[in-house]
C-alpha cells in the first residue's frame, strides 16, 4: 500500500503532539494525513477519546492506517469495536503501561486496562528498552497478545521530542516498510 490509497490517521497521546513532534512532522509531509482533534489534551477522558477516534475513522474515504503514539495506543485499541470502515493496519508506538500505578499523571491509568484479544488489522509495535512510561516486557507481552510485530527501538526513551525524536528518520523508514505489507482492502492477517 502507499500512502495516497490510505487515510492515514494520527492519534496522539497525553497532551497531544507538539510542532515538533513526529507525529505532527509527518502528517505534514504526507497528504493523505490528518490528526485526530481530542477536545482535552491534558485531561484525557477514555470514552471521549475513543469516541472520537472512531469518529475518525467512520468519516474516512480510503482504508484507514492508523499511527498512535503514547497514549493514542491504548485509544486506538479501546476503540476497535467502534469502527464501521476498514482499518488495514496500526503501527503504534510507544504503548504505556496504563496498568502501572506510579504512572503520572494518575488519571491516565482510566485507559487500562488493555484488551489482549489478537487485533482485527497488522500492526507493528514499536517500543524503547528504557521508556519511563512502559517497560519493554510490558510492550512485548501486549503485542504478542495482539498478534503485532515487535520492534526493539534500542534505548530511544518514549520516542518524543524530549528523548531527542524530533524528525524521527528511523521511524519514517520503518513505517513505510510497514505501509509496504498492507493491502488495500481489508485485511485480517497480522503484517509479518
Amino acid at each position: 500500500m502507499k500512502a495516497s490509497d490510505a487515510d492515514i490517521i494520527m492519534v496522539p497521546g497525553y497532551t497531544g503532539s507538539g510542532p515538533e513532534h513526529w507525529q505532527t512532522r509527518w502528517e505534514q509531509k504526507l497528504t493523505t494525513a490528518r490528526r485526530v482533534e481530542q477536545a482535552e489534551w491534558s485531561k484525557p477522558v477514555r470514552n471521549d477519546w475513543v469516541a472520537r477516534l472512531a469518529e475518525e475513522v467512520n468519516a474516512a474515504t480510503r482504508p484507514v492506517v492508523l499511527v498512535a503514539h503514547s497514549l493514542g495506543v491504548p485509544t486506538v485499541i479501546h476503540a476497535i469495536p467502534l469502527f464501521k470502515k476498514p482499518v488495514a493496519g496500526a503501527f503504534l508506538v510507544s504503548p504505556p503501561d496504563v496498568q502501572n500505578a506510579s504512572i503520572r499523571p494518575k488519571h491516565l491509568m482510566t485507559f487500562g486496562p488493555y484488551p489482549r484479544d489478537p487485533l482485527p488489522f497488522p500492526s507493528m509495535t514499536i517500543a524503547s528498552r528504557n521508556d519511563p512510561f512502559g517497560a519493554y516486557e510490558h510492550a512485548d507481552d501486549i503485542a504478542a497478545a495482539w498478534g503485532s510485530l515487535l520492534v526493539d527501538a534500542g534505548e530511544s526513551g518514549h520516542i518524543n521530542v524530549e528523548s531527542g525524536h524530533g524528525p524521527w528518520p528511523e521511524g519514517t523508514m520503518v513505517f513505510a516498510q510497514f505501509l509496504s505489507r498492507l493491502k488495500p482492502e481489508l485485511n485480517d492477517k497480522p503484517a509479518t
